[in-house]
C-alpha cells in the first residue's frame, strides 16, 4: 500500500492543476444540487420491530386519512390572576381563536377547549389542540405565521397563550461557537507549522471535503428523508477528521523535507507512510459509523452512513488534494524546523534537496539537540510506566463513576429552554392538567379477530383503570369499521420518569392476558411509548454493536500492527475513555454539574442514542490516535530500535502533531456545543471530551506505559498468523527499501509514468 500511495502522492503533486481542478468542478456540482433540491421534509423516526411502531402502522391501516404523522400544536391559555377561562370575555376571546385556527389551509381539525372538555378544575388553564395535514417542517410558513397571530391576538386580549407541539418546530443551528471552534483551529496549526501557509492547507482541504459532503447530503436529504441533524453532525466529524488527515500528511511532507528530499520526493514519501496511516484510522471511522445499521433505526443508519461518506471524501482529499495544494505552495511550506519570514525566519535555512552532514539529534554545530517535550514525556513514562498506568486507569475510573447512573430518554418540550413558547406551553399543561397531560399514552385495541369487539375495548378501558400511576382514560374511540379502538391514557407521572415506563409496561402486561382471554391484541404507542421502545432497543443493540465494530477494528488493527497484543490495548484504552466519557456526559447533563457553564437550561435524561453513538464515533476517532502514533513506534521498531527507544522515538516526530490533532478535534467539536438542538449539544460535548480523555490520556499515557511493560512482547504475532496476513506496509519499508536499492526521483518518476 506504502508504495502505491507513494506513486499516487507524485502524481497528485506533479498533475495539481488537473487534481485541484477535479475537487473543485466536484464541489460545484455538490453545491448546485444542494441549492437546487426541494427542501428537506420530516426525518421518517419509523422504529422497526418495537409495538410502539407497530401500533403507529395499524393505526395507518384501520384509520386512514388521519394523518396520524401530520404536525401538532396546543395553544395553552391562562387566564390573569383570580379570573377564570370559563368568563364570558375570556371564553369569547378563545373562541375567536379558534376559529382563527381552523381557517388554515393545511389544518385538519381544531378541537375547541370548551366542548372538548380541555378546562383545568380550577378553571384558570385551557388549551385548544389543533391537527394539521402535513408535518411539522413541511408546513408553510404562512401556516405558522397564522399560528403566532392567533397566539398574540389572545394575547392581546389580556390572556397568557403558549403554543407547544412540532408545529413551530424550527431548523436547528450551530451559532457563533461552531466559527470559534475553526478559529482555534487555525490558531493551533499556526503554531504546530509556524507558517500561515502550511496551516492554511489542512483548514482550505478539510472545508472542501465538508462543503463537499454536506451539500450532496443537501441534495439528498428530501429524496432520502435525511433530517437536518444528520448535515450537522456530518459537518462536525468531517470537519475533525478532514483537518486532522492533512495535519498529518502535511506533517510528515515538512519532516522528508527537512531530511533534504526534494518537494516531489518529498510529498510521495509523505503520502506513502502518513497517508498509510490516514486509509487505515479513516476504514475505522467509517466501519464504526456504518456499523450503526446494526441497530436497525433508520434515523440512525442514515446518520451513521451520512458521516461515514463525509470522513471517506476527508481521506481521499488529504491523499489527493494535500499534495496538490503542497506542489502549488513550493517552498512556503517550510521543512520541520523552520520557520517563516513572518514568525522569525531567515533566508540561510536548509533548501529541499540539501543533504545535511549533522547526525541525528545534534545540532549543526554537532552539541546534542535539546530534546522536544514528547521526547521528554515518553523518556519519564518508559522509566515510571506502572505508576503513569495506574494514575490514569484511576482518574479515568473515577471520571467513569456518574455513568453508573445513566438514565436514557428522548427530548420533548420539557428539555426546551425556559425562554421558548414550546416549554412555557409544556409547564402551563403540567401546571392544570398534572405532570403526565405532557406523555399521553394511546393504546390501541385490535379486535379485528373478536366475537364481540365493544365488550373487549370496554374491559381493556376498566383494566388499565385499576392500575397505579393512572389520572384519566378516556373512552374507547372505535373507528368505522367497529374492530379498532383508540384508548388514551393519562398517567400521573411525567413523561420521562421511571413510573410512566412502568406504567407502559404494565399496560402491555395486562394487554398480553386480555389476549389470551378474547384474541383481542393491545398496542401501547405515542410519543413517550415511542421513547422508551427506542431506549429499549438502543440498549439490546449496543453489546452486538460493540462487537461487530470493535471486532472488525481489532481485525483490521492486526493487520497494520501486526501484532494481538497492541490492537488488543487499543480497544481496551477505548473502552476506558468512552466510559469516562459518558460518566461526564451525565454529570453535566443530568445531574447539572457545570449545565450553566456549557448553556444547558434543563437537566433530564441523556438521549437515548446517546451511547450507541458515541460508542462508534469515538472509537473510529480514538483508533485514528492509535494508528498515528503508534505507526511511528512500529516504524522505529522494524528499523532496529529497541521497543522502549522505538516508544520514545514515536513520540519524538509523533506527539506535537496528534497533540495539535486532539486539540483541534476538541475544538471542533466544542464548537457544536451552542447548538439549539439538544441532539447536537450532547455529542459536541461528548465527543470533546472523549478526545480529550482518549487522546491525552490513554494514547500519551496509559499507551506507552504498557508497550513499556511488555517490552517486545507487545509486537509479538504468532509465525502462521504473521505468514497469513497480508503486508499493507503503513511504516513504508518498501519505500525505504527502494531507496536502499539506489532509485532516485527520476527512477521512480518513470515508475510512476508505467
Amino acid at each position: 500500500m506504502a508504495t502505491f500511495l507513494y506513486k499516487l502522492g507524485r502524481l497528485a503533486f506533479r498533475r495539481r492543476h488537473f487534481v485541484a481542478l477535479m475537487w473543485v468542478a466536484l464541489l460545484t456540482l455538490a453545491g448546485v444540487g444542494a441549492t437546487s433540491a426541494p427542501p428537506a421534509g420530516t426525518t421518517s423516526f419509523s422504529i422497526p420491530g418495537t409495538e410502539a411502531q407497530k401500533a403507529f402502522d395499524l393505526l395507518e391501516e384501520r384509520f386512514p386519512g388521519t394523518s396520524a404523522d401530520g404536525a401538532t400544536a396546543r395553544v395553552v391559555f391562562k387566564a390573569p390572576s383570580g379570573e377564570k377561562m370559563t368568563d364570558a370575555g375570556h371564553k369569547a376571546t378563545v373562541e375567536r381563536t379558534v376559529a382563527d385556527l381552523a381557517d388554515g389551509s393545511e389544518v385538519a381539525s381544531v378541537a375547541d377547549p370548551y366542548t372538548g372538555n380541555a378546562v383545568s378544575k380550577d378553571g384558570t388553564i385551557a388549551y385548544a389542540s389543533v391537527k394539521y395535514d402535513v408535518s411539522g417542517m413541511e408546513l408553510e410558513d404562512s401556516t405558522k405565521d397564522a399560528l403566532e397571530d392567533a397566539a398574540q391576538q389572545a394575547r392581546d386580549a389580556g390572556l397568557t397563550v403558549e403554543v407547544g407541539g412540532d408545529a413551530l418546530q424550527a431548523v436547528p443551528h450551530t451559532g457563533a461557537t461552531e466559527v470559534i471552534g475553526i478559529a482555534v483551529a487555525a490558531v493551533v496549526l499556526v503554531i504546530t507549522f509556524g507558517s500561515l501557509v502550511a496551516a492554511g492547507l489542512p483548514l482550505l482541504t478539510a472545508l472542501i471535503g465538508v462543503g463537499i459532503g454536506v451539500s450532496s447530503i443537501t441534495a439528498l436529504a428530501s429524496a432520502l428523508e435525511l433530517g437536518s441533524t444528520t448535515s450537522i453532525l456530518a459537518m462536525m466529524i468531517g470537519l475533525a477528521v478532514g483537518i486532522d488527515y492533512a495535519l498529518f500528511i502535511v506533517s510528515r511532507y515538512r519532516a522528508e523535507l527537512a531530511e533534504g528530499r526534494e518537494h516531489e520526493e518529498a510529498a510521495g514519501r509523505a503520502v506513502g507512510t502518513a497517508g498509510s496511516a490516514v486509509v487505515f484510522a479513516g476504514l475505522t471511522v467509517v466501519i464504526a459509523l456504518v456499523g450503526l445499521a446494526v441497530v436497525n433505526i433508520p434515523m440512525l443508519t442514515k446518520m451513521g452512513i451520512a458521516a461515514a461518506g463525509t470522513v471517506a471524501i476527508a481521506v481521499l482529499i488529504a491523499l489527493t488534494m494535500v499534495p496538490a495544494l503542497l506542489g502549488y505552495a513550493g517552498r512556503r511550506v517550510k521543512p520541520t524546523g523552520a520557520k517563516s519570514k513572518l514568525l522569525g525566519g531567515g533566508r540561510g535555512g536548509k533548501k529541499a534537496g540539501e543533504k545535511t552532514d549533522t547526525k541525528a539529534g545534534e545540532k549543526a554545530d554537532g552539541k546534542p539537540a535539546k530534546a522536544n517535550l514528547g521526547t521528554r514525556w515518553a523518556s519519564f513514562v518508559v522509566r515510571r510506566p506502572l505508576a503513569v498506568l495506574l494514575l490514569g486507569v484511576i482518574g479515568l475510573g473515577a471520571a467513569a463513576i456518574p455513568a453508573a447512573s445513566l438514565e436514557l430518554g428522548l427530548p420533548d418540550d420539557g428539555s426546551q429552554p425556559t425562554s421558548t413558547t414550546q416549554r412555557r406551553a409544556y409547564d402551563l399543561l403540567s401546571e392544570g392538567f398534572g405532570p403526565g397531560f405532557n406523555g399521553p399514552l394511546m393504546v390501541v385495541v385490535d379486535a379485528k379477530g373478536s366475537d364481540a369487539p365493544k365488550q373487549v375495548f370496554t374491559d381493556v378501558s376498566d383494566e388499565i383503570k385499576d392500575l397505579e400511576d393512572v389520572v384519566a382514560v378516556a373512552p374507547p374511540a372505535p373507528n368505522k369499521g367497529g374492530d379498532t379502538a383508540t384508548i388514551t391514557v393519562i398517567p400521573d407521572s411525567k413523561p420521562s420518569s421511571v413510573q410512566t415506563e412502568d406504567l407502559v409496561h404494565a399496560i402491555r402486561d395486562a394487554g398480553g392476558d386480555i389476549e389470551a382471554d378474547t384474541g383481542a391484541e393491545t398496542l401501547v404507542t405515542g410519543s413517550t411509548a415511542m421513547n422508551i421502545d427506542v431506549s429499549q432497543k438502543l440498549n439490546d443493540a449496543l453489546v452486538p454493536y460493540l462487537v461487530l465494530v470493535v471486532g472488525l477494528a481489532f481485525l483490521l488493527l492486526i493487520v497494520v500492527f501486526r501484532s494481538i497484543l497492541v490492537p488488543l490495548k487499543a480497544a481496551l484504552g477505548f473502552l476506558l475513555s468512552v466510559m469516562a466519557a459518558l460518566g461526564a456526559v451525565v454529570a453535566v447533563f443530568q445531574w447539572g454539574w457545570l449545565s450553566g457553564l456549557m448553556g444547558v437550561e434543563e437537566t433530564g435524561p441523556v438521549m437515548s442514542m446517546m451511547p450507541i453513538f458515541m460508542v462508534g464515533v469515538v472509537f473510529g476517532l480514538a483508533m485514528d490516535y492509535e494508528v498515528f502514533l503508534v505507526t511511528r513506534m512500529r516504524e522505529a521498531y522494524v528499523h532496529g530500535e529497541k521497543p522502549n527507544q522505538a516508544v520514545v522515538t514515536g513520540f519524538k516526530h509523533g506527539a506535537r502533531v496528534v497533540t495539535a490533532a486532539a486539540v483541534i478535534m476538541m475544538a471542533v467539536f466544542a464548537g457544536f456545543i451552542g447548538s439549539s438542538e439538544s441532539m447536537v449539544k450532547m455529542i459536541g460535548f461528548g465527543l470533546a471530551i472523549a478526545v480529550f480523555f482518549d487522546a491525552f490520556v490513554v494514547r500519551m499515557a496509559i499507551v506507552p506505559a504498557v508497550l513499556a511493560l511488555l517490552g517486545r512482547k507487545a509486537w509479538w504475532l504468532p509465525k502462521w498468523l504473521d505468514r497469513a496476513l497480508p503486508n499493507v506496509d503503513v511504516e513504508g519499508e518498501g519505500l525505504r527499501t527502494a531507496e536502499e536499492r539506489g532509485s532516485g526521483p527520476d527512477e521512480d518518476r518513470e515508475l510512476v509514468r508505467t
